[in-house]
């Protein structure tokens, strides 16, 4: 199982009020995530499987596996998509 990490360097990044705001530096873009997706945030932050990331969000939001991994993947896909994983 691969793990999932953010790219440090690509990055800068803050929590504010359960949210997260961050700048993709490369792109020089602004990037915000809701209270779900700053839960996603805080385990790549860390680095961590996809099934910690369904395990998170299924603890935090008490949502069913299955929504919970639809929301993981498509969070992660766009990330992705951005290159801002390692």
């Amino acid at each position: 199982m691969a793990e999932l990490k953010l790219q440090r360097e690509a990055l800068e990044w803050r929590e504010v009020e359960g949210e997260v705001v961050a700048l993709d530096v490369s792109a020089a873009e602004y990037l915000a995530a809701n209270q779900a997706g700053a839960v996603l945030w805080r385990a790549l932050a860390r680095g961590c499987s996809r099934a910690d990331l369904i395990a998170a969000l299924v603890t935090e939001f008490r949502v069913d596996r299955d929504t919970a991994g639809r929301d993981a993947d498509r969070f992660v896909g766009s990330l992705r998509e951005r290159g801002l994983l390692a």
